[in-house]
């Protein structure tokens, strides 16, 4: 992991946390345990309405941080209730804070290669359905980042079991002078809840 990235990760203060959030985090970290426990596969699915923000963020923090506490067979997904396209301050942002990517695709849903270090297979970034093939189809936890999608998603077909983990959508700042901070303010909050949760699972 490269140096950048690398005093990111240790500069998360898992102290920010509150004790109502981290309960609901230790219930994350505990189903990661059983699967773990029982030597299977982690797959992952962060759900969003739009999969262009948090839900991006999820996924790419929980893999990055996955390879960090060198666990193994966890494999992290995102889609949304709809596709659009990953938000660029999405981009800009992870940039900030160490990641190599490089857009494979442009249009308007663009395709981008996200990496953490210079030897890990890229994370393939784009707006996409929850339920699209390029997802698990079963055996998977699906994890609800908005709100609005943990309320119009009342059931997600395949899933074994499904966590609310909602965050707050930097998007309302978008096109503010406050863009720059509140998408780093988001992505932050995210790692490190996520770094807690993973370093619950030994």
């Amino acid at each position: 992991m490269n140096t950048k990235l690398t005093k990111t990760i240790e500069n998360l203060d898992v102290s920010s946390i509150t004790e109502e959030r981290k309960e609901l985090l230790d219930s994350f970290a505990q189903q990661l345990q059983d699967k773990k426990d029982n030597n299977q596969d982690i797959n992952l699915n962060f759900i969003c309405t739009h999969n262009s923000r948090r839900s991006h963020l999820s996924q790419i923090w929980m893999q990055t941080l996955s390879s960090f506490f060198n666990l193994e067979k966890v494999f992290s997904y995102s889609g949304g209730t709809e596709s659009t396209a990953m938000a660029s301050p999405i981009i800009s942002t992870l940039k900030k804070q160490g990641f190599e990517i490089q857009t494979i695709s442009n249009g308007n849903n663009p395709i981008h290669a996200i990496k953490f270090d210079s030897n890990s297979t890229p994370i393939i970034g784009f707006s996409k359905e929850y339920f699209s093939d390029f997802n698990p189809k079963s055996n998977f936890i699906a994890v609800m980042t908005c709100s609005q999608a943990d309320e119009g998603c009342p059931l997600v077909l395949g899933s074994d079991s499904r966590i609310p983990l909602t965050f707050e959508d930097p998007k309302a700042f978008d096109n503010t002078p406050l863009q720059d901070e509140k998408y780093l303010e988001r992505s932050t909050q995210i790692a490190t809840e996520l770094y807690y949760t993973l370093s619950r699972v030994n």
